[in-house]
């Protein structure tokens, strides 16, 4: 298995602010890392420093061999970011296909591809972004991610608020993606016990640091350190 990411001694924030310290951890091409921690730790930030939108203070971050740390954040989608933000951040004056239109690339996921996968979305095909639930703008902005054709995706707390048959079916995409399709993916979740699963490895954040990070069987099989880490009880 070729690595595809590495981030080295990673300090990051906002402004003058530093919120991450020391952060350092690898991903395989075709794994998926699940980045847990309590509220506040670090997670989103972590993110946001991978695409670009936050102050870098210090270390590297490598993807595929290209310095990505040294790219502004539209270059980082161009290199292979694609990124599905807490807040989604959906064009929602533009209809559903015209978002995935807006943005696409040459590559293996075309619209038509997100459309077969959600098939919600194809049905709002000629809907504003205004005009969508919750889970379809996530939805949406998960497509919008997979149609720039990325080589990795961040997707922080795509789960976040919505009704359960919602989160089964992203569930079920997220496992497409990850472990049919093959992508490479970093996802940030508030229930860990949903995501380790279809997890490879995971990085536990906590104060800005990294206090763990193994393979996610191990962590899902340890109830005590589930509790000890991130307060779960199975």
């Amino acid at each position: 298995m070729s690595e595809l990411l590495r981030v080295e001694g990673l300090s990051a924030g906002y402004g003058e602010a530093v919120v991450l310290h020391d952060i350092s951890f690898a991903l395989g091409q075709g794994q998926t890392l699940a980045l847990l921690g309590r509220n506040g730790t670090g997670k989103t930030t972590l993110i946001n420093t991978l695409a670009g939108a936050t102050r870098q203070h210090g270390g590297s971050i490598g993807l595929g061999g290209a310095a990505l740390h040294k790219l502004p954040s539209h270059e980082r989608a161009k290199a292979g970011i694609g990124w599905v933000p807490q807040e989604r951040n959906i064009f929602k004056s533009l209809t559903v296909h015209e978002n995935l239109t807006a943005v696409a690339r040459p590559g293996a996921w075309t619209p038509q591809r997100v459309y077969e996968m959600f098939p919600r979305l194809a049905e709002r095909k000629t809907n504003l972004g205004t005009q969508l639930s919750g889970g379809e703008q996530q939805m949406l902005a998960m497509g919008r991610a997979l149609v720039v054709n990325p080589k990795l995706l961040l997707l922080d707390e795509p789960l976040e608020g919505l009704a359960p048959i919602i989160v089964s079916e992203l569930l079920r995409a997220i496992s497409r993606i990850t472990r049919q399709e093959g992508l490479s993916a970093i996802i940030v979740e508030q229930h860990p016990l949903a995501i380790l699963d279809i997890s490879d490895s995971t990085v536990v954040l906590d104060h800005g640091t990294v206090v763990h990070a193994d393979r996610a069987d191990r962590l899902r099989n340890d109830p005590e350190l589930l509790d000890r880490l991130l307060g779960v009880a199975r």
